[in-house]
């Protein structure tokens, strides 16, 4: 779990464990219930893209932004969004809110942007404009991306289908040297017929199956390889193109991407998107029903700094979400989310991971699956890494102290520590791993993963985060118990992440409740909504427009509801419930619907007044 920030720890009875969730990709078997489709109005969102009717709806941070003074041009009519220019420390925004309709398969923000500058550099960029849509990023453009006139920008925002949202410019100007901003002609174009492009509900590309090989520079910072996938289109309506989901292209901008991917096979790299974390791979010929194929690329991934999921704390480098992964198909089509940093946006499907890291053999190398090493050449050290039903794929690197132990139900666990911390202190995470894969695995199911690997830093400004048999953490064991938790409510049980947090956090939540003893009581008595509009059941869209809220609801009042649930239906009947949901959905996707109606048909009582008083839908 990952809340906000990346999970702090608190105390008493609302208090949420400091931990991250990832969402588990489904099997085509377990698929979801179909929604009505809505129907896309295609619409031109954005009003007065062309400022020649005054300011209105645009709300400029001054009145010298929508102008048609001399110094620029327009590109078509009389006036122009003229953001700095002022040559020294500066801010400018431009601000319209706009509703992209609801059912339409295509979305596109263009723009036209004139770039001049003083600045004489070719290497760094001084004065920035960014362009976000609600508080994504989608595209950063700087000094060094000047021209002579005007060019047409396009951006995908398809993810963001029956939302309204801000739509913002931000530019900013450093102490000296002007660099002028220039827009005009700002454009959101919405079509694709009456129904979602992908009406199957069933879960496509199916059984993935990857294969990489990545060496990594003395430090463990910079790697650079091969990586293929192979899957199947499960669905009946054939596939023409898939979507890889390049994360941690978050961590930089489209024009300096810690994630690069070139030299596409099996298909041909299409547009980037959803501010550079989602690529389009067009398919030589459509992929019918039961048709598999596979595609590959070369990849580099640059790890920045930073004790975070995706980042390096001196020596130690923390590589989540870095491979590209599938996105997901389903009956809502494809899901391009954004990232979000309060929490979880990673939805895909269980698969297959072969991946060997080439590197020193100063670095030990934890990571997702279980790993063998072999000597490579001088001085470096070969890990391969297999895992099998996994959701994605992780590992770090450093000079890590190691510590082994295996737990009673005889899971082996691996803790590896970055230096600071205290031999104690890693015996007790060690400890805690040991005691809490047996307590999940008790109620939910035996883990299925091999190994489990734990990296500790008390510096990760988050509680901790999980991959599958991979977690980062502080040295906290309520943080711990969490994330190994999240083996099964997120890595075994799989869920969207994105649109249905609850599912993945309210529920590990409750299951570290139980590890350690903890029942509840009376945590429901606390509950107090901040709005009408506030629900368990929240997107992460929500939750990122209201982050002070995401863990006290998500987090706290989830599980005080999973509580509630238990007191109302019994222990026995609870107990038995989530065992039975975990096999029944192993390897799957939950939803809210499925998780409601299996409640429902473990008891006598009707179920509808609780899920209506603890704000469940859907």
């Amino acid at each position: 779990m990952r809340s906000t920030p990346h999970k702090a720890l608190g105390t008493g009875a609302l208090s949420v464990a400091a931990v991250a969730a990832l969402v588990l990709p489904s099997t085509p078997a377990a698929a979801r219930p179909a929604a009505a489709p809505a129907a896309c109005t295609p619409a031109q969102a954005v009003t007065n893209g062309g400022f020649e009717s005054g300011t209105a709806p645009w709300v400029p941070s001054s009145s010298t932004v929508i102008t048609s003074r001399s110094g620029q041009t327009p590109h078509g009519g009389s006036s122009y969004a003229w953001l700095d220019g002022v040559g020294g420390t500066h801010t400018d925004t431009l601000t319209q809110s706009v509703t992209i309709p609801a059912g339409c398969s295509t979305a596109t923000l263009t723009f036209w942007l004139h770039i001049d500058t003083a600045e004489t550099t070719s290497s760094t960029a001084y004065d920035k404009l960014t362009a976000k849509i609600g508080s994504t990023t989608l595209a950063t453009y700087s000094n060094l991306n000047k021209n002579s006139g005007y060019v047409q920008k396009s951006l995908d925002v398809s993810s963001f289908a029956g939302q309204t949202v801000n739509l913002s410019f931000t530019g900013t100007e450093d102490y000296s040297l002007q660099t002028s901003f220039v827009l005009d002609d700002i454009a959101l174009d919405t079509s694709g017929g009456t129904t979602p492009p992908q009406a199957d509900p069933t879960r496509t590309p199916a059984a993935p199956s990857y294969t990489v090989s990545l060496a990594s520079d003395a430090s463990g910072t910079v790697w650079t390889g091969h990586e293929s996938v192979s899957f199947t289109n499960a669905s009946a309506t054939a596939l023409s193109e898939v979507y890889l989901r390049l994360w941690d292209n978050y961590h930089g901008t489209c024009d300096a991407m810690p994630i690069k991917v070139g030299n596409v096979t099996g298909g041909s790299a299409g547009a980037l998107s959803v501010a550079c974390t989602a690529l389009k791979i067009d398919l030589p010929s459509p992929l019918g029903q039961g048709q598999s194929t596979t595609i590959g690329f070369d990849l580099g991934i640059t790890v920045p700094s930073g004790a975070d999921r995706f980042g390096h704390d001196g020596a130690f480098s923390f590589i989540g979400n870095a491979l590209p992964v599938l996105a997901v198909r389903d009956g809502a089509g494809w899901h391009l989310d954004p990232y979000t940093n309060n929490g979880e946006s990673f939805y895909s499907l269980a698969a297959d991971f072969k991946v060997t890291l080439d590197h020193p053999s100063t670095l030990l190398v934890p990571a997702t699956g279980t790993s063998t090493d072999t000597p490579g050449s001088s001085g470096r050290t070969v890990t391969t890494a297999t895992a099998a039903k996994v959701r994605d794929f992780a590992w770090a690197a450093g000079p890590f102290s190691k510590i082994s132990g295996t737990s009673a139900g005889g899971v082996p666990i691996n803790v590896y520590s970055v230096s600071g911390i205290s031999s104690s202190g890693a015996q007790s995470m060690l400890s805690t791993a040991k005691t809490a894969v047996d307590a999940h695995a008790a109620r939910f199911g035996a883990y299925p993963y091999g190994e489990l690997d734990a990296v500790i830093d008390n510096n990760y400004w988050f509680g901790g985060m999980e991959y599958p048999g991979f977690v980062l953490d502080l040295v906290s064991t309520t943080a711990l118990t969490h994330e190994i938790g999240h083996q099964w409510w997120y890595g075994i049980v799989g869920d969207d992440e994105y649109n249905s947090p609850w599912l993945d956090e309210s529920f590990t939540d409750y299951a570290t409740d139980l590890a350690l003893g903890k029942t509840g009581s009376n945590c429901w008595s606390s509950v107090s909504w901040a709005s009408s509009a506030e629900k368990i059941t929240n997107s992460m869209a929500y939750w990122d427009a209201h982050s002070s809220r995401y863990s006290t609801v998500v987090y706290g009042y989830g599980k005080c509801a999973l509580h509630d649930l238990r007191r109302l239906i019994g222990d026995t009947a609870m107990t038995k419930l989530l065992k039975d949901y975990a096999t029944a959905h192993w390897y799957g996707v939950s939803t809210t619907a499925e998780f409601k109606a299996a409640a429902q048909a473990a008891t006598s009582t009707d179920l509808t007044s609780f899920w209506t008083q603890h704000r469940i839908e859907g």
